[in-house]
């Protein structure tokens, strides 16, 4: 393993908090950061700020302007090689005289994978792989997911009591978490593609599932419906300039609702599993030709059941709020599991207070065997 200088390091590190600067915005692209260096200076440096604008380093090395023949660029992720919303920028770090190009990881896309390193290489800049990695990989793991398997990321996000309720036996829930809590749900919403929800909870709140309470892009819309039951008034469905929104059904007759016709609005029908319900996985299959990368699944207790029981989950957010309320709606539903072992493990990676709510994230492992 190479022995990075703590110059390096540092360099590396403010590239990454760049990058997090694009996470509403930036998608289905990944987030990257880019600082450009010379004589151990910051001489410029830049992020992708939205989907379809000029990459990181195209900024930063505009930012470092006559200067940076001879300098150092700094990346979270390998350069681009191919045409897409903009140009190659592997080959506009060639003619700008950068002489070495510091990379924490490859870009797996399948149009880029080493393409832009062996540009760069080629034309007689040294390259460095590696550096940061595990960060690199973590802060675009739904980019880098789809970008290896064609699959989208799915995030579970619930909002429950300490003592694991979503609401109370009449079904009320509002609000069990703080504002700052429902604030980063509305982050979340903007971070990811895409959110969905069932028709259950079409039914109760008539959500509109936008962006309200931070700037960012409002996600596709997405609903599960098995008989496309959901009311042809609710907001999802009468709100085009919201963003577009799909339902996907099962119905017994095979036809689509009256209500597929409206603006912005898409109906599709997927089979049913041996249960008689929704097929989860063919659900994921279809969002995933779309150009979705990332997919929260924000509720109901039913649908967040059934997504774990079919074991294509990814990650959880969960914000906790220091409420007891006894009996309840459970957040999660019975999963069939009789011994500890056979659990879902969760791998937390990282827990935070918001408002007056505890906000874990954690990955979702493989069920232990012994």
């Amino acid at each position: 393993m190479k022995d990075w200088t703590k110059f390096d390091q540092q360099m590396m590190k403010r590239a990454l908090s760049l990058a997090r600067r694009g996470r509403a915005w930036v998608a289905p692209n990944p987030m990257v950061g880019a600082v450009v260096a010379k004589n151990d200076q910051i001489i410029g440096e830049g992020w992708h700020k939205r989907f379809g604008s000029p990459h990181a380093e195209v900024i930063a090395i505009q930012a470092a302007d006559n200067r940076v023949k001879g300098a150092d660029l700094y990346v979270n992720l390998e350069p681009c090689s191919h045409f897409g919303k903009t140009p190659p920028c592997a080959d506009f770090i060639v003619e700008s005289g950068i002489k070495r190009v510091v990379a924490s990881i490859i870009d797996p896309n399948p149009l880029v994978n080493g393409r832009g390193f062996e540009r760069m290489k080629e034309a007689g800049i040294e390259v460095e792989v590696g550096l940061s990695a595990d960060k690199a990989r973590e802060l675009n793991q739904p980019y880098l997911k789809k970008a290896e398997t064609g699959m989208t990321w799915v995030t579970l996000k619930i909002a429950q009591t300490i003592d694991g309720r979503i609401a109370s036996v009449t079904g009320h829930s509002r609000w069990i978490t703080s504002k700052a809590g429902r604030r980063y749900v509305h982050m979340m919403r903007a971070t990811h593609d895409a959110v969905l929800v069932g028709a259950g909870t079409v039914r109760a709140d008539d959500p509109m599932l936008d962006v309200r309470h931070v700037k960012g892009r409002n996600p596709i819309r997405i609903a599960l419906d098995t008989n496309f039951s959901i009311p042809d008034d609710c907001k999802l469905l009468n709100t085009p300039d919201t963003g577009p929104t799909i339902v996907f059904g099962s119905p017994d007759d095979g036809k689509l609702p009256g209500w597929a016709e409206y603006p912005n609005v898409e109906a599709v029908i997927v089979p049913k599993n041996n249960d008689g319900l929704i097929d989860l996985r063919e659900v994921l299959e279809e969002i995933s030709r779309k150009k979705i990368s990332s997919l929260m699944v924000e509720g109901g207790s039913k649908i967040w059941t059934a997504f774990l029981e079919e074991g294509i989950v990814d990650k959880v957010e969960m914000v906790i709020a220091p409420v007891i309320l006894g009996h309840g709606i459970n957040a999660i539903r019975d999963l069939g599991i009789l011994k500890v072992h056979d659990a879902i493990r969760l791998e937390p990676f990282r827990w935070r207070k918001v408002g007056t709510d505890l906000h874990i994230v954690a990955r979702v492992n493989h069920r232990m065997d012994d």
